[in-house]
């Protein structure tokens, strides 16, 4: 029996927009730290198989609470069966026969819940993966992030952008400006150019199940403030797309004093337009005070800079300790960290 195994990785915004959904830009790195596997074989009929995250037996009455904390109602059940559907309708749209065998397919994860790291979406390109390699189907590479957006916008009501489904596909580290986007076979796309890592200056990311936060409940606000025309928003979103491009000059120029400044600038920035949770600003200024930049890496529950030494790090590391935070080295590279 033939095993199809595929995998997706967490990611961690580095700079730019608190979403990419404003026609503005960013650039984000993956962290193949955690990632979401997806395991499909050929199998008798269809069958999803539940993970422990979508287990419905519990020691008691809290351990349910934090469990749909954690993870929802729904587990991850409900991603794996819309990209499996929204994979169908792709390839019935386009005329793209599938053959008649059936498969078994089950996920696990080590993604964070909650945090920004993009686990959601992580199930979704993994379970895309798997099916592309199980039914020979090619989709083009640029298509991918944007198919597995409509995936979870349209299917699932996930107030999502581009900027996760991007990282995931292209991996490494990658500039994407959303300003003048194309249509492509009936998806929006925008301009994807991929960094090298190894011009990157050593990062670190911490963050905390405690302080999680699901995305939907920052960005909805801050959608709606932007699209009917607040003018502190709307000066921000540019301002956003100003620091992008000026870091992406940083990182070709190795200038990591100015990388930092910037990523401290974008929080600020963030922080001048949005009320943001007490614990996750502790978490920039727990820190900043090591002596490290720190901004949020997504919609909030887990930050990034930069920290370039050994010493740096193992202070920054019993400094976010002591409010409850993992920090850990980003591997961004095929073993490198």
């Amino acid at each position: 029996m033939e095993l199809i195994r595929r995998k997706a990785f967490a990611r961690a915004g580095l700079i730019g927009n608190p979403s990419d959904g404003y026609g503005g830009k960013t650039i984000s790195v993956i962290l193949r730290n955690y990632r979401a596997q997806v395991t499909l074989y050929e199998w008798d009929h269809l069958e999803i198989v539940p993970s422990r995250n979508d287990d419905s037996v519990f020691r008691s009455i809290h351990e349910l609470a934090q469990d749909v904390k954690l993870h929802g109602y729904y587990g991850g059940i409900r991603l794996v069966k819309a990209a499996i559907k929204g994979f169908a309708d792709y390839c019935t749209q386009r005329g793209l026969s599938l053959h008649e065998r059936n498969f078994s397919i089950r996920y696990e994860t080590t993604i964070p819940r909650q945090v920004g790291l993009a686990g959601s979406s992580a199930i979704v390109v993994a379970t895309l993966r798997a099916l592309i390699d199980f039914y020979g189907v090619e989709i083009p590479q640029r298509i991918l992030p944007s198919l597995v957006l409509s995936i979870e916008r349209e299917q699932l009501g996930i107030p999502a952008g581009l900027q996760d489904r991007v990282i995931q596909i292209y991996e490494g580290a990658v500039y994407m400006d959303f300003g003048n986007m194309e249509t492509i076979d009936g998806f929006s796309c925008g301009r994807y150019e991929p960094i090298d890592p190894a011009k990157l200056p050593p990062l670190y990311v911490a963050f905390s199940a405690e302080y999680s936060e699901p995305t939907e409940v920052f960005h909805n606000n801050l959608r709606f403030r932007f699209d009917q025309g607040e003018p502190a928003v709307v000066d921000a979103m540019k301002k956003f797309a100003e620091l992008t491009d000026a870091a992406k000059a940083a990182i070709e120029k190795r200038e990591v004093s100015e990388l930092s400044r910037l990523m401290n600038a974008n929080f600020d920035l963030r922080r001048s337009i949005c009320q943001l949770p007490k614990e996750h600003i502790a978490m920039v200024e727990t820190a900043r005070k090591a002596g490290v930049s720190a901004k949020f890496a997504g919609s909030g529950g887990a930050i990034i800079g930069v920290c370039e030494t050994g010493e740096q790090f193992e202070r920054l590391q019993k400094e976010m300790n002591t409010i409850g935070c993992i920090c850990i080295r980003p591997e961004v590279e095929f073993g490198a960290i």
